[in-house]
C-alpha cells in the first residue's frame, strides 16, 4: 500500500480494512491478522497496528477476544450500517466536488445516467 503523506497512516490502514469488511472481502466473524502480522503486511509500526484495531473496535466493525485475536464483527447490521455510511459520504463528497465545478446535483445525476448507457 502506498501511503498519502497528508493523512495519518493508522487512518489509511483502518480505511483499507473497513473497505475490506464493508465490501465483503472480509466476512463476518473472520479472524483478522494479528497486530504484528498487520504491521508487517503494511510495513507499519506495531503500535500503529494496535491503534488501527482500537479504532476499528470503536466503530464496532471488529472485536478483540482475549487470547484469541481480533475478528470482524458477526453483527451484519453493523456492517450494513457502516456500508451505508460509506456510500452516503462518498455521494456527499462527489456532490461537493461537482458543486465546486459549478454543477448541480441534478446535472450530476444526468451525467451519471449517461455514463451508465
Amino acid at each position: 500500500m502506498e501511503f498519502d503523506a497528508n493523512r495519518p497512516i493508522w487512518l489509511q490502514v483502518m480505511n483499507a480494512l473497513e473497505t475490506d469488511i464493508i465490501t465483503g472481502r472480509r466476512k463476518p466473524g473472520e479472524k483478522l491478522p494479528g497486530g504484528r502480522d498487520l504491521a508487517l503486511r503494511f510495513e507499519i509500526n506495531p503500535n500503529t497496528a494496535a491503534r488501527v484495531y482500537q479504532e476499528l473496535e470503536k466503530t464496532g466493525l471488529c472485536e478483540t477476544r482475549r487470547g484469541m485475536g481480533t475478528f470482524v464483527t458477526g453483527d451484519e447490521t453493523v456492517i450494513a450500517s457502516a456500508r451505508n455510511d460509506f456510500i452516503r459520504q462518498t455521494v456527499k463528497n462527489f456532490l461537493q466536488r461537482m458543486a465546486q465545478l459549478g454543477e448541480t446535483p441534478q446535472s450530476a445525476a444526468r451525467m451519471i445516467l449517461r455514463e451508465e448507457e
